[in-house]
């Protein structure tokens, strides 16, 4: 009867271990680059948009990392899907696209996608918004914003550590 209950045991706990597992795997994500809604673009000169490029950059990069760094998700290398990336680029926003950050997604053979854009109504007043859609139903599993005040690497890399912290929060969209 112990041997028994032993095997039982046994396999009761690997079963256990093997759903927790399963359950701690974190799904994948294809991060899209920051994309930038400019209302005062017509004012800019050109280092002001340079600057915003990078800052673009800058935030896209962090919205990664701080997203492997703490485990959420399984971020892919965009640069597997680089020329499919460049061609809906060329033509449209990928923040607003229709569906198309799903095709970068499943390129990438990745289960999620993540969306981001920042909204600039002025040098003081800034928005920042994050999307996490499945990429097989196309399902929105998290969106939300964040208020940035000032134009400022420091307060846009704030912006998106806020971000991936209200991510983190919610259960649901990483699951």
């Amino acid at each position: 009867m112990t041997h028994i209950l032993r095997a039982m045991l046994a396999i009761a706990l690997a079963i256990a271990m093997t759903s927790a597992h399963a359950q701690a795997a974190p799904h994948s994500i294809a991060m899209l680059d920051c994309t930038l809604i400019d209302d005062n673009a017509a004012y800019n000169d050109a280092d002001t948009n340079r600057i915003q490029a990078e800052r673009l950059a800058i935030v896209s990069g962090a919205l990664r990392d701080d997203l492997r760094d703490r485990a959420l998700f399984r971020v892919a290398d965009n640069a597997k899907a680089s020329d499919l990336i460049a061609t809906l680029k060329s033509t449209q926003d990928l923040n607003a696209c229709n569906g198309c950050e799903l095709r970068v997604a499943k390129a990438l053979g990745a289960s999620r996608v993540g969306v981001c854009w920042v909204q600039k109504i002025s040098n003081l007043i800034l928005n920042m918004n994050l999307r996490v859609e499945d990429a097989g139903s196309g399902a929105m599993l998290f969106q939300r914003s964040v208020d940035i005040r000032g134009n400022t690497d420091l307060s846009w890399k704030r912006g998106a550590k806020a971000l991936v912290d209200l991510l983190a929060s919610d259960p649901s969209a990483t699951r």
